[in-house]
């Protein structure tokens, strides 16, 4: 068969097959608990999903413009304004299937031979997945667990070479639960003006899960990087709306064409009655995200304290998303191994630091996106397991 040999390149998300050995356990019996994948355990609020049902006895049924409904990139610019405190025009957001979307459409755009892209290390490992599909060269940007797994913006600023064409950041991070700190990014975003042609993808699908009153810094705060900048978020996480499919992007004018185009080649367009549905998530009653932001705040709590109990593990307490990524190096396993024997020999369900890159080899991806008895009951099992 004479495929093409850069889909030798292309890598996965290791989420999405420990989900399917873990259904597979259960399915033969084991009582397992899943502390892997990363998305909200609550239902999408009813308004949205009224929203959506409403649109569909209305009609619409067919194809949208490529780039979103009107009213929708009109409400994400509301958003922007809300949240951000940046007015933008709606004509530079696109509406895409998901949030990885925006992230394919900006690596393809930059990524080829000879071109060097950087990403977090650890990080969301489609990230360095599609780097390499494009052809271009990964570089990572390494995040240090002693610093709260933010970065040292000189030492990023020190890594960039007349190939980068590309910097690819995310806070609050997917898996740590590290936020970079606003004086870092303010060093980054001053550091980067005497490289005029280095572009930044903001992946900042976490913006509303932030805790302890810290607010999310978004890099549209950053004057001078709005003309290369990218932000990518989306409903998936703050609404509970993984399988929605939902995400936008707000790219700087001279892209937008370029952004269009591939929507129009890859996928036409977002579902119709997702888009209302969209709406109505930016626009509707904000307390279901309140309510669960307040639940995820005490699971932060509770792993904190019982992973730091044990051991030889050691954790960060998380400052954004709904991860925990501890240590654990002082149990003597690898990554890869602690997260084999915890999901066949007790049943617990957690990601290997080494599937978010070679720098999370020494740590586990604990999802705290579950309820606090079932938290306690894998804790207790993590526990027995390591005594």
């Amino acid at each position: 068969m004479g495929i093409a040999q850069k889909m030798s390149r292309l890598g996965t998300e290791t989420a999405f097959d420990v989900l399917a050995r873990a259904n597979a356990l259960a399915a033969g019996g084991m009582d397992v608990i899943n502390l892997g994948i990363g998305q909200p355990d609550f239902p999408t609020p009813d308004n949205i999903v009224e929203a959506a049902v409403k649109a569909l006895r209305d009609g619409h049924h067919g194809y949208t413009a490529a780039n979103g409904i009107p009213e929708l990139r009109k409400a994400v610019a509301g958003d922007i304004a809300k949240y951000r405190g940046v007015t933008v025009d709606p004509s530079h957001i696109i509406v895409v299937p998901g949030g990885k979307v925006t992230m394919a459409f900006a690596i393809e755009m930059f990524g080829e031979a000879g071109a060097e892209i950087m990403y977090p290390n650890p990080g969301f490992p489609i990230y360095e997945s599609m780097i390499r599909y494009s052809g271009a060269t990964p570089v990572p940007i390494r995040l240090i667990e002693e610093n709260g797994f933010s970065f040292d913006a000189e030492t990023v600023l020190s890594q960039i070479t007349d190939k980068t064409r590309l910097i690819i950041l995310n806070t609050p991070a997917n898996p740590t639960g590290g936020i970079v700190p606003e004086a870092e990014l303010a060093k980054l975003a001053e550091g980067l003006e005497k490289h005029p042609g280095v572009y930044v993808l903001s992946d900042e699908i976490y913006s509303r899960m932030t805790y302890d009153g810290e607010g999310h810094c978004s890099m549209l705060k950053f004057e001078s990087l709005r003309d290369r900048l990218i932000i990518l978020d989306g409903w998936s996480k703050t609404y509970a709306m993984t399988g929605w499919r939902m995400g936008w992007g707000l790219w700087p004018g001279a892209l937008v064409p370029h952004a269009q185009r591939l929507c129009v080649n890859f996928h036409s367009c977002v579902n119709a009655a997702a888009q209302y549905a969209g709406i109505e998530a930016l626009k509707g009653d904000q307390s279901p995200v309140d309510m669960m932001m307040e639940a995820f705040d005490k699971r932060r709590h509770l792993i904190h304290e019982r992973l730091n109990a044990l051991p030889g593990v050691r954790c960060v307490l998380p400052k954004g998303a709904f991860y925990a990524f501890p240590n654990i190096s002082g149990t003597g396993l690898s990554a890869k191994e602690m997260q084999d024997r915890l999901l066949n020999e007790k049943g617990v369900a957690v990601i290997a630091g080494t599937s978010f890159g070679a720098e999370g080899e020494g740590y586990v991806r604990f999802s705290y996106a579950n309820s606090l008895e079932n938290i306690e009951r894998a804790l207790d099992r993590f526990d027995e397991f390591l005594k």
